[in-house]
């Protein structure tokens, strides 16, 4: 059998899920020729919340740290997650858009994309994976793993088959949860390869604990490329650490090749930042541990952190195991969605609501009625017409991909900013997120950037005295809860959430709404 091929996430989604995404681009370069020089498969250096998080939180470009990171890695491509017809934000986006910001992607050093949609929709990639095989890049589309009665080895494999036919260069198992177990990992593996021919990558979390003999058993079923994450940042909701693997597949045919002594290297970098990361609380040691409630709730680690910060905003911690209960119940009802952006925070929110509530789906945020209403795609079973019909009134569901309703947007969106671009890119930054985008242009032109960052503040609660008012204002709440609930990635999401129930929680305490 071949070599073992490693992509390593340090990059990416190890400080996206240890650390809110906020490895800041200056940490990063001093390292990169070092890890150019590993031979690992790719670097996930690019894409899921680091756009995001660059303009929000760090005043930085990011299409500004995809060169600087290319101009120093010269031999290992770079890889980035790209959430399909969702792009880097958080709705779909227009055709024009999304082909564009590919071509931009490829353009300022992306090698392979790895594209998933939450829903398991292959409407909602089928443009990005075309848009990367025009440009030339490598495709890379996902299957987005969790389990449910819907869910099933055969399923996956047709799921599989249909990316491949697509065009797809390599399909990638996505485990954003740490749901996958070791022996389901083999027969999964095993399945997909006597259905396609094309490359097989496994990315977990090892939330769950079980991460490293999910690759053990993955390996030995044939899986050509795994994610890993170097020790200072690897583990609890990161992936599995790359040193260990590296060292227990030595001297076997599945050898990876890599040279622990310079990987020894890359991680002495690293460990400094740690420390410093956890000294000043950004790395909350929680996240360094095993959860395995995600085995039993399937809530992938940021979920269940996000549950807890809004219970305890709302004043009903107390309610959290009956939440954890309600989350897979909500998921049944709304088609059995993989819990990832945006689902896992659409689901979660709503299992609160109903739990805080006191009736079920009593208050439906607007993200809710939306995977009802098929603005997200096509759910993987399908919703019951009776809950369809509590939540959607007379409203028609829609069964066309989604982005088949947008207009074009890319000149428009230009034609807004034309005063503070400076770069081509600008125009998709700010179609991505407009808001965000404006600031950061606005302090990129006073010469601001350089300037802390200040979280973003939760909207002032009500005073409680206002909770005595006329039951009217249960469409003010509504209101509040709806505007303010944004499916976005689980840290930022969780931040929005918390913002809701703070708003809410005063009708919660003075019994205006039942608990």
């Amino acid at each position: 059998m071949n070599r073992v091929k490693i992509t390593e996430t340090v990059l990416r989604d190890a400080h996206q899920s240890l650390i809110a995404t906020r490895m800041r681009t200056e940490d990063m370069l001093p390292i990169i020729e070092k890890l150019d020089d590993i031979g690992y498969h790719s670097l996930e250096s690019w894409g899921g919340a680091t756009f995001d998080a660059c303009i929000r939180f760090l005043n930085e470009d990011p299409w500004d740290r995809l060169r600087k990171i290319k101009d120093k890695a010269k031999k290992t491509p770079l890889q980035m997650l790209l959430r399909g017809q969702n792009l880097l934000g958080y709705k779909h986006y227009a055709d024009d858009v999304v082909e564009y910001f590919v071509q931009k992607a490829i353009a300022n050093g992306m090698d392979i994309i790895r594209i998933f949609d939450a829903l398991n929709d292959p409407r909602n990639i089928e443009t990005a994976i075309k848009a990367c095989i025009k440009e030339g890049g490598h495709a890379q589309a996902c299957i987005s793993y969790t389990t449910s009665p819907f869910h099933s080895l055969e399923q996956f494999a047709k799921d599989s088959k249909t990316l491949e036919d697509m065009g797809a260069h390599s399909i990638c198992i996505k485990d954003m949860a740490g749901l996958l177990k070791p022996f389901d990992a083999y027969d999964l593996i095993k399945a997909i390869k006597e259905t396609v021919k094309i490359p097989i990558v496994l990315h977990t979390h090892y939330t769950s604990g079980v991460g490293s003999m999910t690759y053990l058993k993955a390996i030995e079923a044939g899986v050509d490329v795994v994610d890993t994450a170097i020790s200072p940042l690897a583990l609890g909701t990161s992936q599995p650490a790359t040193e260990p693997l590296v060292a227990s597949l030595q001297g076997t045919e599945r050898d990876s090749g890599l040279d622990l002594v310079k990987l020894s290297e890359i991680a002495d970098y690293f460990w400094p930042f740690r420390e410093k990361w956890i000294e000043s609380g950004l790395l909350d040691t929680k996240m360094l541990g095993v959860d395995a409630n995600a085995l039993i709730y399937q809530v992938p680690g940021g979920m269940l952190s996000n549950l807890v910060s809004q219970l305890k905003q709302a004043n009903a911690l107390d309610k959290y195991e009956e939440v954890l209960k309600e989350v897979p119940r909500v998921r049944e009802d709304f088609g059995f969605p993989p819990l990832v952006t945006p689902s896992s925070q659409i689901v979660g929110t709503q299992a609160v609501f109903n739990v805080l509530m006191g009736e079920r789906y009593k208050m439906v945020p607007k993200e809710s009625k939306g995977i009802v209403k098929g603005e997200y795609g096509r759910t993987p079973a399908p919703i019951s017409e009776e809950l369809t019909k509590k939540i959607l009134g007379d409203e028609e569901a829609i069964t066309c991909r989604p982005a088949d309703l947008i207009e074009p947007e890319l000149e428009k969106t230009r034609e807004k900013i034309k005063d503070l671009m400076i770069q081509e890119e600008d125009v998709l930054t700010y179609a991505l997120l407009p808001q965000v985008a404006e600031k950061f242009f606005q302090l990129r032109k006073e010469g601001k950037l350089d300037q802390p960052v200040e979280e973003p503040k939760a909207a002032k609660p009500a005073a409680p005295a206002a909770a005595a008012a006329t039951e009217d204002d249960d469409d003010e709440v509504a209101a509040v809860i709806s505007g303010a609930i944004a499916a976005i990635e689980s840290e930022t999401g969780g931040q929005y959430a918390i913002q809701s129930i703070r708003q809410v929680s005063p009708w919660v305490l003075a019994g205006r709404i039942n608990r």
